[in-house]
């Protein structure tokens, strides 16, 4: 959790040690010009318990379907059983900060904080699965076959991104 406030007191800066959960706490400060200025003024790393009672949660929900529309989950299901392990592997390394959300969509599963930072689509038939990556294709080097410059394109999720299938 992030909390932006123009100020926090030292009551503030000792509650967020004693609550389990990740909490930052951020000052801003409006310049003149309308500059915006974030300073980081305190931040507890939560604990373990916290995250892995999330991630347990969440697999749950995914195990029993819950929250997924009829064609991302039967995508899912129809998957091979390697493609599932490959795709819980993925879902572990995308969430395990504990700051990212999932967010199942009618063709696609979203991870996202503010935005997407990915897009998992399933393709069962070509036994594939489609990773959108929020990246500027212009910072990665592009491998024929494996990925793919996403921009002027689109997809369902979000624009600007690079495939990797």
């Amino acid at each position: 959790m992030v909390c932006i406030a123009a100020g926090f007191s030292h009551h503030d800066r000792v509650a967020v040690h004693r609550l389990d959960e990740r909490i930052d706490l951020v000052r801003y400060r409006v310049f003149d010009g309308g500059l915006l200025g974030l300073l980081l003024v305190e931040s507890t790393p939560g604990s373990a318990r916290a995250v892995a009672s999330r991630r347990e949660h969440r697999e749950r929900e995914v195990s029993a379907g819950a929250g997924w529309a009829k064609p991302a989950r039967a995508a899912l299901d129809a998957a091979p059983a390697s493609l599932r392990a490959l795709y819980g592997e993925l879902d572990e390394m995308l969430t395990a900060s504990g700051e990212v959300e999932v967010d199942v969509k009618l063709h696609y599963i979203a991870y996202r904080r503010l935005v997407n930072v990915a897009c998992v689509i399933f393709r069962p038939k070509n036994e594939e699965v489609l990773v959108y990556l929020k990246v500027d294709p212009d910072t990665v080097t592009l491998e024929e076959g494996f990925s793919r410059d996403m921009r002027g394109i689109g997809h369902h999720g979000t624009q600007g991104f690079v495939v990797v299938g």
